[in-house]
């Protein structure tokens, strides 16, 4: 996983891991291998969850590896004696499958999927997304464990799977990726710097602003640069202004007065208070003549980060619920913003920091025509790099699942430009000042997966695996059966 992995030891540990789970015999044995090897998995690629809640980090990573522990008990049954091979894997993508809306809506970070954007298997995202490249990945790793079985029974069920990933493996580079729409927009990403390790709480929301205007005011104006592309967009990360109301603060003045010398506009982070207990989280585009244009506010929040799960049970225990005082409230409207350039409206999805995880937030913009994709975030909370890279990962996986371009701005890193085949550009270091300046292809059309969604595909797992229990269950019952 992010940010220690290289892709091909996904496979190795999957085949030695199928190895075990196909030997162990006993229920325990099953469940404590399954539980093992996703504690190996969860515990160091979620650590960024210390920072957030330190009993909830050990809690999650043990609840999602227990997930295993259970694909792994029901893998043994009896039913699958010859199917284990395909049974297996469908079973662990169904369990990875489920954090993707569970608990609290769903936690899809340090999933196998990312682990394999930079792979040579990674187109198989435009198909079926990340539950597609999750079981790819894992049935590769049981038929690699199993590549020497003589039992006869399995013959046709290996086959079977060779046969099924060889066709997604040649279909994958030829299906719809969308395609450029002619037209192009020159984007600049702001990344103003600071400290990593901190907190909304402990930091003078002002101090990121200045951070921010000073990096904005090193891009040059359209007659002192040498570029012959106007710049279209200027991109602020998450939440870099925090007001009262922002369209009648200094802030907004500031921004504005920005937009008019850049001669474009500016996409900002912003948070405004509602009332002692909430507060909303949106993304802005802040005009030239000094309008807001479009707003976006934030649908998937961060739970223990943006607000407080089971407040008042929590509290009743003396959990430290005062880390979140407020709640975000959740946004209502479509996962886009309208950007009014000099020749014509483009359309960005928009993904606000956590979101990016979620395949459909993303989806959701590109099903209603939009030609890129913006995920501005904030990563300055968490220590390490663990998080962001997972967010580049995923960024990166987002782009092969719909054919975007994806513009990723954070105010203490990563911020970069990731192309529709999953290629980064620009990447900046941690804390440092930077502006990020590229001209990137609107698309139009839709990859498979951004027309079809999870749906289908969780579907055709779940046949898979219902097939497996038929078949062995018939195979049993016939008396011409090699048991050997």
């Amino acid at each position: 996983m992010p940010p220690w992995g290289w892709w091909p030891l996904a496979f190795v540990g999957l085949t030695v891991f199928s190895a075990i789970e196909y030997r162990a015999r006993t229920t325990s044995e099953r469940f404590f291998a399954g539980l093992l090897f996703g504690c190996g998995w969860y515990l160091p690629s979620m650590s960024w969850m210390w920072f957030l809640t330190a009993p909830g980090y050990v809690i999650a990573a043990l609840l999602f590896a227990s997930l295993h522990g259970v694909a792994s008990v029901l893998s043994g049954h009896t039913r699958f004696d010859s199917s284990h091979v395909v049974a297996a894997p469908a079973l662990h993508t169904l369990a990875e499958t489920l954090r993707l809306s569970f608990p609290f809506g769903g936690v899809p970070l340090a999933t196998l999927g990312i682990s394999q954007v930079a792979g040579p298997f990674r187109s198989v995202a435009g198909l079926g997304g990340v539950v597609v490249l999750t079981w790819t990945t894992w049935q590769i790793g049981a038929l690699l464990a199993r590549r020497s079985h003589r039992y006869a029974g399995e013959k046709p069920w290996r086959r079977a799977a060779w046969v099924g990933f060889a066709a997604l493996i040649l279909i994958a580079p030829i299906a719809p990726n969308g395609s450029d729409s002619g037209r192009t927009l020159r984007v600049v990403a702001v990344q103003g710097g600071g400290p990593q390790g901190t907190r909304a709480i402990n930091t003078d929301p002002r101090d990121v602003v200045l951070r921010h205007l000073e990096a904005t005011r090193l891009i040059e104006t359209p007659g002192d640069s040498d570029s012959t592309d106007p710049i279209d967009l200027v991109v602020w990360p998450e939440n870099v202004i925090d007001v009262f109301d922002f369209e009648a603060s200094r802030e907004f003045d500031e921004v504005v007065a920005e937009a008019q010398r850049i001669g474009a506009p500016i996409a900002v982070g912003i948070t405004e208070d509602v009332d002692a207990q909430n507060f909303t989280n949106a993304q802005v585009i802040v005009t030239p003549d000094g309008r807001v244009s479009g707003r976006y506010d934030k649908v998937r929040r961060v739970p223990f980060g943006e607000y407080m799960p089971l407040r008042g049970v929590l509290a009743a225990i003396g959990a430290p619920v005062d880390l979140v005082p407020r709640d975000a409230l959740a946004g209502t409207g479509p996962a886009l913003l309208d950007i009014p350039t000099s020749n014509v409206v483009e359309r960005a999805a928009v993904a606000i920091s956590w979101e990016i995880f979620f395949a459909g937030r993303v989806r959701e913009g590109v099903e209603r025509d939009a030609g890129f994709v913006i995920n501005p975030t904030n990563g300055s909370s968490y220590t390490w790099t663990v998080l962001q890279s997972q967010q580049i990962a995923s960024s990166r996986l987002r782009a092969l699942e719909t054919g975007r371009w994806v513009v990723q701005v954070s105010p203490t890193g990563f911020s970069a430009f990731v192309s529709p085949s999953g290629e980064v550009f620009d990447r900046t270091g941690v804390s440092e000042q930077a502006i990020l300046d590229r001209v990137i292809s609107m698309r139009t059309g839709h990859t498979v997966y951004a027309q079809v969604g999870d749906g289908p595909w969780i579907a055709l797992v779940t046949i898979v695996l219902a097939s497996c229990v038929i078949i062995d269950i018939r195979r049993r019952r016939s008396p011409y059966t090699d048991r050997r």
